[in-house]
């Protein structure tokens, strides 16, 4: 704000606005009531009865917007509370009850999103960020480390799926050990064949041994 607004109403920053006020009023009708002199005295004060409002609009309107700052500045800070204290949804509810969203509005609906680990979305968010205010290095940084981890994370989901790809294929190669000791390792049919005569002729042997 332009100090000069101050001077000209003869107040101070630290003045209240009823201060300003009272003070605005008691010269607007002053130079309500010297404009209508004769000569220069009767322009000057019409000219001061213009300068006059000027400085006290500029001035309100200064006043009001550092307020809603400040208000909104609060607003956010009772957010970043809520989301640090792993209380999402009433952080989304506080978000919501905004009716303008700046760019800091935007970065906390990604610091939100990205809490529900909703990476995308976080990503978007930050974006409108970023194009709000560009200058902003909280937003790119931010941006940069969430474009990371995105990358990150889809690496290493490819390289999971790829490992598991591979096991079943490995899985499904495996020798059929069963198959193998029923087969491989058991008898064939010809030795099964060749015990079952030995035993007979063994029997038969035996046999005619006790004949005798």
């Amino acid at each position: 704000m332009n100090n000069k607004y101050y001077e000209l109403l003869g107040v101070t920053e630290e003045m209240t606005d009823e201060q300003i006020t009272e003070r605005y009023n008691a010269l607007k009708k002053k130079y309500s009531e010297d404009r209508f002199l004769e000569g220069e005295a009767g322009n000057e004060a019409a000219k001061m009865l213009n300068r006059i409002d000027v400085a006290y609009n500029e001035i309100m309107s200064e006043r009001s917007e550092r307020r809603a700052t400040g208000d909104m500045g609060s607003a956010y800070n009772k957010v970043d509370q809520l989301i640090r204290e792993g209380k999402f949804a009433e952080a989304q509810s506080a978000l919501d009850e905004f009716n303008e969203r700046p760019a800091e509005w935007h970065y906390l609906q990604s610091v939100v999103f990205y809490r529900k680990n909703w990476m995308n979305e976080s990503k978007k968010q930050l974006e409108i960020a970023m194009q709000m205010d560009p200058s902003n290095e909280k937003y790119r940084t931010s941006y940069n480390k969430l474009k990371e981890k995105i990358e990150y994370d889809k690496k290493k989901a490819e390289t999971t799926q790829g490992g598991a790809q591979e096991a079943q294929g490995n899985a499904g190669a495996q020798p059929d050990y069963e198959n193998q000791q029923m087969g491989g390792g058991g008898l064939c049919e010809q030795c099964a064949t060749c015990c079952a005569c030995n035993m007979c002729l063994n029997c038969f042997m035996n046999a005619c041994c006790g004949c005798r």
